[in-house]
């Protein structure tokens, strides 16, 4: 499915918008480099299947010389996701435009693109904060969870994603506008809110990311690690605000947005495969779009105005519910 629709500019000064946007993307886009990434198919349908082949049986039953055996018929499973289109423009006067085209139009596609990352990254997110796989720190339901993340938590995620042989992520999308990837260290990753730093670093065993070492290649806005676990942070993984039970129930004041309910947060814990997504890298990732000031149209009969934009193609999914597992959680206030 192309994107090739740029208004006013030409398709060489949209490529060049459009890999300048993809550049401002790349720290915004957390979640994106861990799933399946599945780029933009170009002149297709609005939906993309993702194909997962679920792991076979143990072969338990020695051979039998000179008998082939039956063999195994793999199980495959298909995950439909519908692609959504996304974007959004600012205005500018032809006197702003006239007086200092390349610093306004800098600014306004720098927020656009920031604007772009977050858009893909919240839908992402609310889709795999969706995930059935749940762990509180007390309680059995969001209502009753008024206490903190705990080491012993994490091993409970961690231990359930064992069970499911879910293996370890060994690499990453890389920090570029181009769909490449690269290896790092093994672990499982958790993302969370920049409000549970502190809770993070309190937990027994926290290695801070500058005490990896050489040879470790850390993820865009990792903090650090415990045991298994890496973490790294984002503003996009929002709260459940005043969801939880009574913000001073815990021995502690949590979080609380209307002072009486502690504000729940997610800890989203996953492995490889967990989920896929559309990757807002590449050739077809984005199209920019101008219409310059100057040209009379319908409305604006004296061109007094022109419009700078983007526009996106995205979808994301979960592939495997019990790959990943989410912790919900109150946040103790400092």
């Amino acid at each position: 499915m192309a994107l090739t629709q740029y208004g006013d500019i030409s398709r060489a000064k949209a490529g060049w918008y459009s890999a300048e946007l993809l550049k401002r993307t790349v720290p915004y886009l957390v979640l994106q480099q861990f799933g399946q990434a599945k780029p933009l198919p170009k002149n297709s349908s609005d939906t993309i299947i993702f194909r997962r082949v679920d792991a076979l049986g143990v072969a338990t039953t020695p051979l039998t010389e000179g008998i082939t055996p039956s063999g195994s018929t793999p199980t495959v499973s298909e995950i439909t996701a519908v692609l959504q289109q996304y974007g959004d423009y600012v205005p500018f006067t032809d006197k702003a435009y006239d007086m200092g085209q390349d610093g306004i139009l800098n600014e306004y596609k720098d927020v656009l693109a920031e604007q772009a990352a977050q858009t893909v990254e919240t839908a992402l997110f609310y889709v795999l904060r969706a995930g059935t796989n749940v762990f509180y720190t007390n309680g059995s339901a969001r209502g009753s969870v008024n206490t903190e993340f705990s080491l012993n938590v994490q091993r409970k995620m961690v231990r359930a994603l064992k069970r499911q042989n879910v293996g370890l992520i060994t690499s990453k999308v890389s920090a570029s506008p181009n769909f490449n990837t690269e290896s790092v260290l093994p672990g499982y990753v958790a993302v969370v809110h920049p409000d549970m730093i502190p809770t993070i670093r309190s937990l027994a065993g926290f290695i801070d990311v500058k005490d990896y070492g050489g040879g470790m290649s850390p993820f865009t806005s990792e903090i650090g690690g415990v045991e298994e676990v890496r973490y790294v942070t984002s503003t996009i993984t929002a709260s459940w605000t005043s969801s939880g039970a009574a913000y001073q129930g815990a021995g502690y004041t949590t979080i609380s947005a209307n002072v009486t309910n502690s504000d729940i947060y997610p800890i989203l814990l996953f492995g490889k495969d967990a989920f896929f997504h559309t990757p807002l890298k590449g050739q077809n990732a984005i199209a920019p779009s101008m219409l310059a000031p100057g040209v009379p149209r319908e409305g604006d009969p004296l061109g007094q105005r022109g419009y700078i934009g983007w526009k996106t193609y995205f979808t994301g999914g979960i592939a495997n519910q019990l790959y990943m597992c989410r912790a919900e959680c109150a946040v103790r206030e400092l």
